[in-house]
């Protein structure tokens, strides 16, 4: 929308008697103040409904001929004229007028001046109401069906990147602190599940918004014999909507866009902060290329992963559309009101945003090199096998898992006065805490086998890990 800033001095009281304009036909003498040129026209935003509005236009004008509305001749017209519109704006010759507000009235100006009295006759038993409505469910089906492509390609990036490290130990953590090993495609397995979630609550959500609001005209309907199951079907709806005032007034269908698209740009940023962690040197999990990196006007020792820390931060950017529209539509009154005008550009900026946001993730997810030897190291640290020493006593001396969780605890407490390992600890310091200990507890303090260890359904064993990769193939890629 046109910025502020243009706006004139002149006293918002000042009236223009110019000519009133065409749109509004006969109520009106006079023509708006000048600032409602800055605050009325959508046209600078919703010009992206184009392709959805003459294809809306297109089913419309069919089911008018269909219903004997319009004459076939007239239909044909119109068909015609539209499809010479959708060309002039693929090859961005057409114009389009701030005059006219939105990209409703471009078209159909457009069209008058293309095809004469017949344009005239497309709006009979419709109105921008439910046409806008209409465009913007095509819009938002249109944009889940990319997104769970885009979605896909980077569950498979996750995948193919758990399969090349699918037992490779690395720390797992609970608080930021050392908890457990596991391995790092176990770790990346988690992300490709938490999509797989995203991907469902889209498409979810465009499973509701599938009817159509054509056909429920300003709100109440319309007096014309119109066939909304027709109109409905030309455009791959389930079914027209049941209430004409819900048609034209919902936008449920946007809030629920919004809001998978912020659980979504969640998991990416959780993602993404993994990676800002991973590849800091107190870390150094994992390496970035050039490409997805940047470097400092000051320091030239740094490599900065700010795509991460970028995907990290427009997630407020997408949470704030969500908010603004809940917002926006917590207070309206059926049916349609001015208000809803303001409910694309959010979405739109929240829609590109996180196309941004998975593209750049996918791209760093197959840039990632893991460096297993600092994984390797970590994964000794903080004492991560206490919990199979613990198991180890409850599974081999029967000990009650409770008094084996305080036999632990002294054997950490031990390990942390002498500053080592556990597994460095002799065989007479574990047996001054617990006698029963043998030599064969040594087996479960190295994270390599720890991780062998996890065989339950969902664990970090490498052989469930392979096994989960194959699954998530079938799930997520070839479903």
């Amino acid at each position: 929308m046109t910025s502020r800033s243009n706006q004139t001095n002149k006293p918002l009281h000042k009236k223009n008697k110019s000519k009133s304009s065409s749109i509004w036909g006969g109520r009106f003498e006079g023509k708006p103040h000048e600032i409602m040129d800055q605050i009325n026209p959508s046209i600078d935003f919703d010009k992206r409904f184009f392709r959805q509005d003459i294809k809306g236009s297109k089913a419309h004008a069919e089911m008018l001929s269909a219903q004997k509305i319009i004459t076939e001749s007239d239909k044909d017209k119109i068909i015609h004229g539209l499809d010479q519109i959708e060309k002039e704006i693929d090859e961005g010759t057409f114009k389009f007028s701030r005059e006219l507000e939105d990209i409703h009235m471009n078209i159909e100006a457009r069209l008058a001046a293309l095809v004469g009295d017949a344009a005239g006759r497309l709006h009979t038993g419709r109105s921008r109401n439910d046409q806008v409505a209409t465009d913007f469910k095509l819009w938002i089906r249109d944009t889940i069906d990319i997104l769970d492509k885009q979605l896909m390609h980077l569950q498979a990036a996750l995948i193919d990147l758990a399969d090349q490290n699918f037992n490779q130990v690395m720390p797992g953590f609970t608080h930021l602190q050392v908890a457990q090993p596991v391995t790092f495609g176990h770790h990346l397995l988690a992300y490709v599940e938490m999509l797989g979630r995203d991907r469902t609550r889209f498409q979810d959500g465009r499973a509701r918004l599938n009817e159509c609001p054509l056909g429920s005209a300003a709100l109440a309907g319309t007096s014309f014999p119109i066939d909304r199951n027709m109109t409905s079907k030309a455009l791959g709806f389930d079914r027209p909507t049941a209430n004409s005032l819900d048609g034209v007034s919902d936008r449920d269908f946007a809030l629920e866009f919004l809001s998978s698209a912020s659980i979504c740009s969640i998991h990416l940023s959780r993602f993404a902060e993994e990676v800002v962690n991973w590849t800091s040197s107190q870390f150094n999990f994992i390496s970035l290329s050039d490409a997805f990196t940047t470097g400092s006007s000051i320091m030239p020792q740094k490599r900065n992963p700010d795509a991460a820390e970028l995907v990290r931060g427009k997630t407020g950017r997408i949470i704030g559309a969500l908010n603004a529209l809940m917002v926006m539509m917590k207070g309206l009154p059926l049916a349609f009101c001015k208000d809803m005008q303001e409910d694309k550009e959010p979405l739109f900026d929240a829609t590109e945003t996180l196309h941004v946001c998975i593209a750049a993730c996918t791209g760093m997810v197959q840039d990632i090199e893991a460096n297993s030897s600092s994984m390797e190291n970590a994964s000794e640290l903080g004492f991560s096998t206490a919990t199979d020493l613990a198991d180890w006593l409850v599974r081999v001396l029967n000990i009650p898992f409770r008094q084996a969780h305080h036999i632990t605890g002294c054997v950490v407490k031990l390990a942390e006065q002498k500053k080592c390992l556990l597994k460095e600890l002799t065989l007479d310091d574990l047996k001054n805490i617990e006698p029963k200990i043998t030599n064969d507890i040594y087996a479960v303090l190295e994270p390599s086998k720890s991780i062998s260890s996890r065989r339950s359904y969902g664990g970090t064993a490498p052989q469930n890990v392979k096994t989960a990769i194959s699954v998530a193939r079938q799930r997520f890629l070839e479903s």
